[in-house]
């Protein structure tokens, strides 16, 4: 940036002030530069973090529901998770790092409960110097051209080596960054990047590295350090520095400007991990938990390459004033290809109005009787406690909002009501004990188990049966918390049928707890149906099930490490509606000769076998020739797929995979669209049809012979 000059004299000439710009300008660019090129200066702990890791080591053995004692083996896995995070595709540390810091290993435990971080900062400080190498080798590399690396070789690139042995030398460590670098080169061309852009964009990429390596704090060391440590317990106990707990605070109200979406460091990217319900990213309908920010760009300016900067940087990059464009160029989670694209959000605020519950009526035809089938859709348990803690009579929530929606349907007497909770993932316990009370009438409808092992009772606290028809649930694996203990309260009560897939399986409660130093947020209890199931790991299965995209990526509770299991209690007292178990198998055969040549779902398991094939690829081909084949391949199975679609609704075709990006976009700006019930909603109807129609056969009197 050139710095603005007070000009003197008022005869001072133009072109004196333009030179002096400029040469100012080239000044500092080359500081900078030789400012990155000058040795790492090791980070140390302060007292403050000293007291804190007492604090948490205390608060974690004392309130964590899981009881871990600290004794070698568990410190064994704090040193290895520690590790993981550090260097998770063994990049960077040597093998004798490693031997080395088998020393710091057996004293851990003893070094946790006493708050000696001196073996953590010096553990960070080593793979910050590795880090620092590898990105001043590659600058060194690309500083000499890419003409002369070898793209026609048959070498592969192991994708994660995560298990892989440490590299035992140097020279091992060169091949590697030599081929990793062969890699980025060959996903930037077939981005198509020239050459030039290519060698801009590698520099500006490593450079980026160094920077952050430069301007990392003692707060980063300690952060990673300590969640190491906290990740053990299970994956939802976390500590927050000052900066990292002001901004989860910021994410929790809902109250910034900008994309609506909750982003994470992995390894030298940005990774996406949820998109929050209502927000831009939301409403936008492109961007998926999972997938990779490589790069932000302002409005319709230049795309500006993120990968390897620090994560608070790249979200100032992103936030911004409302009603402005953001581009973000990504790695589509499922991608293995590095294939990237490019998406438009305008940013906003997180709209409330967008998170209330809304309602359509569907029709569905059997047998030459038409019945209507209500749809509620509930994109999140809310609740403005605000509102309601002064008296306000009109105070938002999700139950309160859904009885007046039931109002409005039972006027136009539908004769079932679907709930769709697809995408919900949770929110207010409270909402989803009372929304879960309009359809049972009285009774509990979940338990809280606490680290003692005490246990506590939610109730219905309404016991009016607002509505009691025939009734769907609608879940799929973006389905957690609130909405699993509602489905799973469904099913229990034999009071509907859950359809969909497998939900995420969130079935823990968290804390935030003030620290001398920045906040510990910590599980404290466990969720269980009134059958006495847990919707821990396993979340609730469907009675029907549908195809899912999400069955073959990494998402859900049961995929995270440490995850507290899936366990049983003793069930609670409560009274059944029935048991509509006896129709499944009838239902499902209905569902299946129904969607088997349904083209939404056709195209659903054609996608789910597609991102199956590609997403287990386990090494990249480093060919330049091999690697253009392969996703050209790609790029033609997805557009037959999209185009079999197209022909099977009788849309027009597409010429290319942009034309479908394109179209992806003006679906998600047309709000009418959106309206419109999709063929997983008009098929919940269906089986829902089929339920009523079964459950008056079965009530039919038999008739004499």
């Amino acid at each position: 940036m050139i710095p603005t000059l007070r000009l003197a004299r008022k005869y001072t000439s133009v072109f004196i002030a333009l030179f002096t710009a400029i040469s100012l300008a080239i000044f500092s660019a080359f500081a900078a530069d030789q400012n990155l090129e000058r040795k790492l200066e090791d980070l140390s702990p302060t007292l403050q973090q000293a007291i804190a890791s007492v604090n948490i080591y205390q608060s974690l053995s004392k309130n964590h529901y899981r009881k871990l004692p600290l004794d070698q083996k568990h410190a064994d896995k704090v040193f290895q998770r520690y590790l993981d995070r550090l260097d998770p595709n063994r990049s960077f540390f040597l093998k004798k790092d490693i031997d080395e810091f088998q020393r710091y290993r057996e004293k851990l435990a003893s070094s946790l409960k006493s708050g000696d971080l001196k073996p953590a900062f010096e553990i960070f400080n080593r793979y910050r110097k590795r880090a620092g190498d590898r990105a001043r080798y590659l600058l060194a590399r690309v500083d000499k051209g890419i003409g002369g690396i070898n793209l026609k070789t048959d070498a592969e690139l192991v994708i994660d080596r995560k298990d892989s042995p440490w590299l035992p030398d140097e020279k091992a460590q060169r091949e590697l960054w030599d081929l990793q670098l062969k890699d980025s080169i060959l996903s930037l061309k077939l981005n198509n990047k020239t050459d030039e852009e290519v060698i801009e964009q590698l520099k500006r990429r490593n450079t980026n590295l160094l920077r952050r390596l430069h301007q990392s704090k003692s707060e980063d060391a300690f952060q990673t350090y300590i969640n190491a440590f906290t990740s053990i317990f299970d994956p939802h106990t976390q500590y927050f520095s000052p900066q990292t707990a002001e901004n989860f605070d910021i994410n929790m109200s809902l109250s910034l400007e900008g994309i609506g979406a909750v982003l994470q460091s992995e390894d030298e990217y940005t990774k996406v991990v949820s998109v929050v319900p209502g927000g831009p990213a939301d409403l936008a309908g492109q961007l998926k938990p999972g997938d990779k920010i490589v790069s932000v760009a302002q409005g319709k300016g230049k795309l500006e390459d993120v990968v390897g900067m620090r994560l608070d940087d790249v979200v100032k990059l992103i936030r911004g004033k409302k009603k402005t464009l953001v581009r973000l160029e990504v790695i589509p989670g499922a991608s293995k290809s590095q294939t990237t694209r490019v998406y438009e959000i305008v940013r906003d605020k997180v709209k409330l109005e967008e998170q209330d519950a809304s309602s359509k009526i569907i029709e569905v035809k059997d047998k030459g009787v038409t019945r209507k089938i209500g749809i509620i859709e509930i994109p999140t348990f809310y609740i403005d406690f605000r509102a309601a803690q002064a008296g306000d009579p009109n105070y938002k929530s999700t139950t309160r909002d859904v009885r007046k929606l039931i109002a409005a349907l039972k006027k136009e007497k539908i004769d079932g009501l679907v709930i769709d909770l697809r995408a919900n993932g949770g929110g207010s316990l409270q909402e989803a004990n009372e929304l879960t009370g309009l359809f049972i009438g009285k009774g509990p409808t979940v338990v809280v188990r606490d680290s003692r092992g005490r246990m506590e009772k939610q109730e219905d606290p309404d016991p009016k049966l607002l509505y009691d028809g025939p009734l769907a649930v609608m879940v799929d694996r973006l389905s957690a918390s609130a909405s699993e203990i509602f489905a799973g309260a469904i099913q229990d009560y034999g009071r509907g049928i859950v359809i969909g897939s497998q939900t995420y399986g969130k079935g823990t409660v968290q804390s935030i707890q003030p620290l001398n130093h920045g906040q510990l947020k910590l599980t404290l209890a466990k969720f269980y149906r009134v059958s006495g199931q847990s919707t821990q790991n396993q979340g609730v299965l469907p009675d029907i099930s549908y195809p899912s995209l999400y069955e073959t990526r990494d998402i859900g509770e049961n995929k995270l490490p440490d995850a507290l299991p899936w366990d049983t209690i003793n069930p609670v007292k409560f009274q059944r509606f029935g048991d509509l178990s006896a129709f499944f198998p009838q239902l499902d055969k209905k569902h299946k000769q129904r969607t088997k040549n349904n083209p939404d779902f056709v195209y659903l398991n054609e996608m789910k076998d597609y991102l199956s094939r590609y997403e287990n690829k386990t090494k990249v081909s480093l060919n330049e020739e091999k690697r253009r084949l392969e996703i050209q391949s790609m790029r033609s199975q997805r557009l037959a797929i999209e185009n079999r679609l197209r022909k099977a609704k009788g849309e027009e075709l597409l010429n290319n995979l942009d034309e479908l990006e394109e179209a992806e976009q003006a679906n998600a700006d047309n709000k009418d669209k959106k309206k419109e019930a999709d063929a997983f909603v008009m098929e919940a109807g269906a089986i829902l049809n089929d339920l009523i129609r079964l459950k008056k056969q079965a009530t039919k009197p038999a008739q004499a012979a």
